[in-house]
């Protein structure tokens, strides 16, 4: 009996506290939506006075109503709305007093009801307010386009993205044109008159081909597929004319080739300033070509047409998107079905790249320690695993200390015919207390500092970065980005639990995207693991011990294994 009446007792109690936790709730939001009320009146009254207009503390009086909302009642559904309209008033203030403070305090409330109140319905409002305050106030037009793109990522169900989107498509053609012009003007004249064509390199295989023409300079130019000719007995043709060049004693020759794919290359002197480049076709199914700066080199990558049906089957169902500039963020893998899946396809054959090597040490530090050499033995154990524990076979773009250009390295892995390219490298920063492990793969930048690891893995500027959009364009529309994605979340995931097991603090960064030239082309899922800060001094110590670099490599082999195992569940 007594159970009972205590029982009956606590069911009051929880009554009347529900009940008075309602009341304060409901006084809470009475009081909020006063003073908001308040501030309101107070802007409206500023907006019918242009008298009041021309004196900042009658809009610094009105300001301050709004951030007592937001400061007082944070959690109510005024604080919201204080912050967006405080940060409206900032902006319609900049027009006054033009002060490129008032900008960016408008720009950090919004960002704050963004970050704050991320499920608000004003919050893609305030994405898209960003957006528009870097395009009609800041005029930096990369980062309005980042800010846009922020809104069709962050609210696919919110009103402002088509708004956005449309922003977006804006952006991608005044940007495009930009970079052309950024081209023509770098690719001027040099003292002799024109950019000289320094070399002609290639890598070949029955089915791949990689030719690389290295310059001098910059050079805008345009590539075209010629049908063959046999009325001239011309077979089928590619030609590259580039603008503003010279050939040289060196590449002014025909370089046989014969490789199934491509008969020979030739460069000529086209015009006065034109170089004109040529391919001659025996076999090839399609090609892609680009550029990579620093030092300054067009790529062209050939391929022969002997993929599966049921990859050709499924090819019109992908569907073109728009060019994109920006950030995206890689929270989760991609849901996308297994491009392994649809093809029956197991991985057999890994490709492991250990960064830099020869005259590029990478990260080079005081007393001989040279990442070159630490994720060359990181290499060496994480293939010895993979034989042993996954039964793969494993090749190293490189055994020894020697160096290899970026693109060289993913010719190798496509030569191979290799069904994953892990490219193993370390870290660096500026400040000596950043640290953690990070897995990327292609895109373009999750933030402002994947784009400052990929300038440096890029040897390239931030600014050049920019500039692989038209390449990543075409290859967004791979599945391999999918399967990138997949495996860089298992690498991750395993690195991390397999260094957690042995030593007391792991810090995971997590899986980002960045433009990463040795991932460009790579014809299969590809990705780049930071294996550690190199510039912090508890990592140092870690990465020049055998002991964590076998940890590192066991957590990228039981990666690996997940992954493949994924296979076989996705789709």
């Amino acid at each position: 009996m007594k159970t009972k009446i205590s029982y009956i007792l606590i069911l009051v109690l929880v009554v009347i506290f529900s009940a008075g936790g309602s009341e304060v709730s409901g006084k809470t939001s009475k009081r909020s939506e006063m003073l908001l009320k308040k501030a309101d009146q107070c802007r409206r009254s500023l907006n019918r006075s242009p008298k009041k207009k021309k004196y900042r503390h009658n809009w610094l009086a009105c300001i301050h109503r709004y951030e007592k909302v937001s400061a007082r009642y944070p959690k109510s559904n005024q604080a919201a709305w204080a912050l967006y309209r405080s940060a409206r008033m900032y902006t319609s203030l900049y027009s006054y007093a033009r002060r490129a403070s008032d900008l960016d305090e408008a720009v950090g409330l919004y960002r704050k009801l963004v970050d704050k109140y991320r499920n608000h319905r004003i919050a893609d409002d305030a994405q898209y307010r960003i957006g528009e305050i870097y395009y009609k106030y800041k005029n930096d037009l990369p980062q309005a386009y980042v800010e846009f793109l922020k809104v069709d990522i962050r609210f696919p169900s919110g009103d402002m993205r088509p708004k956005a989107r449309k922003m977006l498509d804006e952006l991608a053609v005044t940007l495009g044109k930009r970079d052309e012009k950024k081209t023509v003007k770098k690719s001027g004249p040099s003292k002799s008159g024109s950019i000289a064509v320094k070399e002609i390199r290639h890598w070949s295989t029955p089915n791949y081909t990689r030719v690389v023409f290295d310059l001098e300079n910059p050079v805008k130019y345009k590539h075209h597929l010629l049908k063959a000719d046999p009325d001239n007995k011309k077979p089928r043709r590619l030609y590259l004319d580039l603008d503003g060049a010279r050939v040289t004693p060196r590449t002014e020759r025909v370089i046989a080739i014969k490789d199934g794919l491509l008969k020979r290359v030739r460069a000529a002197q086209y015009k006065k300033d034109v170089v004109r480049v040529v391919l001659d076709m025996e076999s090839i199914g399609g090609y892609k070509a680009f550029h990579l700066h620093d030092p300054f080199r067009i790529v062209v990558d050939v391929r022969r047409n002997d993929r599966p049906r049921a990859e050709r089957k499924s090819k019109p169902a992908l569907k073109k998107r728009p060019v994109r500039k920006g950030f995206r963020k890689a929270e989760h893998p991609e849901k996308t079905a297994s491009l392994a899946k649809q093809l029956g396809l197991n991985v057999r054959r890994i490709v492991i790249d250990p960064g830099h090597g020869g005259k590029d040490p990478g990260c080079n530090l005081r007393g001989g320690v040279k990442e070159k050499n630490i994720v060359l033995s990181i290499a060496r154990l994480l293939a010895k695993k993979i034989r042993e524990k996954i039964g793969c076979e494993v090749f190293l773009t490189r055994n020894k200390d020697t160096f290899i250009s970026l693109e060289q390295r993913t010719a190798i892995a496509n030569m191979k015919k290799a069904d994953l390219f892990i490219s193993l490298h370390i870290n660096a920063h500026k400040n000596r207390k950043i640290w953690g492990l990070e897995t990327y793969f292609l895109n373009m930048a999750t933030d402002e500092r994947a784009v400052m690891v990929a300038a440096r893995e890029n040897a390239t500027s931030e600014k050049n970065i920019s500039d692989l959009q038209t390449i990543l364009n075409d290859l967004m529309l791979n599945t391999k980005i999918h399967e990138s994605s997949r495996l860089a979340h298992e690498v991750q995931k395993g690195m991390v639990s397999s260094i957690k097991k042995r030593y007391k603090k792991a810090k995971s960064l997590g899986v980002k995207q960045a433009p990463f030239y040795v991932l460009i082309g790579a014809q299969m899922p590809a990705i780049l693991v930071e294996t550690g800060f190199l510039t912090n001094p508890t990592e140092k110590k870690r990465l020049m011990s055998k002991k964590y670099q076998d940890n590192v490599a066991e957590g990228i082999c039981i990666g690996i294994r997940a992954y493949i195992k994924s296979i076989d569940q996705a789709g």
